[in-house]
Order: C-alpha cells, then sequence, then structure tokens
C-alpha cells in the first residue's frame, strides 16, 4: 500500500529524519519519501495505515 500525507510542520531534514525513525519502528521494510520543501510524506508499506498514521 501506499500513502501519500502532508505534514503541515516539517521544514527541514532533522524533520524527515524523525517521520522515517517513526515509520520505520512500525515497519522496518517500509521505503519513505519526504520533501521538506512540498511538506509530502510518501509512505510504501505493508502495515495498515492505521498502524502507520
Amino acid at each position: 500500500m501506499t500513502l501519500q500525507l502532508k505534514v503541515a510542520n516539517m521544514a527541514c531534514c532533522a524533520c524527515v529524519n524523525t517521520i522515517t525513525k517513526a515509520i520505520k519502528t512500525v515497519d522496518p521494510g517500509a521505503k519513505v519519501t519526504a520533501d521538506p520543501q512540498t511538506k509530502l510524506v510518501k509512505v510504501e508499506t505493508e502495515e495498515p495505515q492505521d498502524r502507520i498514521l
């Protein structure tokens, strides 16, 4: 499943690292792409959406 999330408070690479670490805690195999400029996070995961959010 692919999720696309808008994270309004994401402002820098440290934010990206924090979000990525949190998602990978739930699903170590998840692929996370985040862009602080657009404030979008794309997550490719096998976990249910409610576990990622």
